[in-house]
């Protein structure tokens, strides 16, 4: 080969190299994207760190915040509503709220106590549960958040450093209505199914629109007995929460044409033919009628004076708390049958307690009873505190019967 084709040829070796690593720098930063990420360093692979955390889940509105005073700050982001205002069972009436930056509207409220208020946001009109509490009120109707405030020094209805029970969600298959059905029950620290303990049972009935979780979330009824036994001032038993309104789902199988909220007589059935037998074939559980209770709230204060004083055999502690009865029927239940004879409930009955708060609106029938039961010397509790048809009242209720109940 000559000279002269050699030197042309390696001009255009040495043009090929220069235009390929030309074309390498500008592919370089495509090349380094796509190497093999390199072994993460001890300690450092993919963690949710609060960067990432950040990242995924931007701050939102914090609401409720509970301050160190004993206030409570509620906010509600509505930007374009013309008025909000806060719906809440520590406050007489519903009050307005101011917004602020970024369309947030907030208050600052006192309790007049420590306690878990009910509340919710009313937005140009419409009452919604506050988007930013995952603590809800369990109803069939609308679910009212909770606020939970807790004081200086922790209540009965506060989580406390003693040994805690259990609250179970079971199904069963009620007969009387035709329908698998749920509840749930407590069984206190150390209960062992499986071992030789029996225990009293009762028998823990909501009020209207409630579930059968209403007495566990909002009662806060483990937490009482929790903190009760502990102190010895409470015996040790199980607590059953049925669902005491089958009448949705048997309207929705077909089972049913109607609701019928002052029923007593089917839920008084269920509990006795159904979850009595139910609770008795999973828990050891003691099985005579000393060792059974039955109490309930506003409508299932009725259910409980049915339950009850209408089956002697089957209970001899009988609860009503608010018991939604109404003028002086409670005359023509004692008559009728729906209860046992006035003058038989010395005799049947360990205790017969009803409890009303002053400022709740069934107090007058309540007082009814008292005196009624009073006239014919029957040996009853009756106590009324101060409040009005609540919640509140509600484990106070708790907390004053669960003292007296198997003793």
């Amino acid at each position: 080969m000559s000279p002269s084709l050699s030197c042309s040829k390696n001009k255009e070796v040495m043009k090929a190299y220069r235009s390929l690593f030309a074309a390498l720098l500008l592919l370089a930063p495509i090349f380094s994207q796509a190497q093999p990420p390199q072994a993460p360093q001890a300690g450092q692979g993919q963690r949710l760190t609060p960067q990432v955390m950040a990242r995924m889940f931007p701050a939102g509105v914090v609401s409720p915040e509970y301050n160190a005073d004993g206030s409570v700050t509620f906010r509600c982001q509505a930007p374009n509503a013309t008025k909000v205002e806060l719906d809440c069972q520590m406050l007489p009436q519903a009050q307005p709220m101011t917004k602020g930056e970024n369309g947030v509207w907030s208050i600052t409220v006192t309790p007049g106590k420590p306690d878990l208020y009910p509340y919710a946001f009313v937005v140009d009109g419409t009452k919604i549960a506050d988007p930013n509490n995952m603590f809800i009120f369990p109803n069939e109707g609308f679910k009212y958040s909770l606020a939970d405030v807790i004081g200086p020094e922790p209540a009965l209805k506060d989580i406390q450093n003693v040994p805690h029970g259990k609250v179970s969600y079971r199904f069963y298959h009620s007969k009387t209505c035709g329908i698998d059905r749920p509840l749930t029950v407590y069984t206190p620290a150390g209960y062992d199914p499986a071992g030789s303990e029996r225990l009293p049972v009762l028998y823990l009935i909501h009020g209207m629109t409630d579930t059968y979780e209403t007495w566990f979330k909002v009662g806060h009824m483990n937490n009482i007995l929790d903190n009760l036994i502990a102190q010895g001032r409470a015996k040790r038993m199980i607590v059953v929460m049925p669902y005491a309104n089958p009448y949705i789902e048997m309207m929705r199988q077909g089972l049913a044409d109607r609701y019928d909220s002052m029923d007593t007589d089917r839920v008084a059935a269920e509990i006795i033919n159904d979850v009595k037998p139910f609770i008795e074939a999973n828990y050891k559980v003691k099985t005579s009628a000393n060792d059974r209770a039955v109490a309930g709230f506003s409508l299932g204060g009725r259910q409980a004076l049915a339950t009850g004083l209408g089956h002697p055999k089957e209970f001899k502690w009988v609860c009503a708390m608010a018991p939604a009865i109404f003028g002086n029927e409670y005359e023509t239940n004692f008559s009728n049958g729906t209860y046992a004879p006035v003058n038989s409930l010395n005799k049947n009955f360990k205790l017969v307690w009803i409890g009303t708060g002053t400022s709740d609106f069934l107090i007058e029938a309540s007082r009814g009873l008292d005196a009624y039961l009073t006239q014919n010397g029957v040996k009853h509790t009756f106590y009324t505190p101060d409040g009005g048809h609540t919640w509140m009242n509600c484990r106070d209720y708790l907390a004053q019967i669960a003292q007296l109940l198997f003793k």
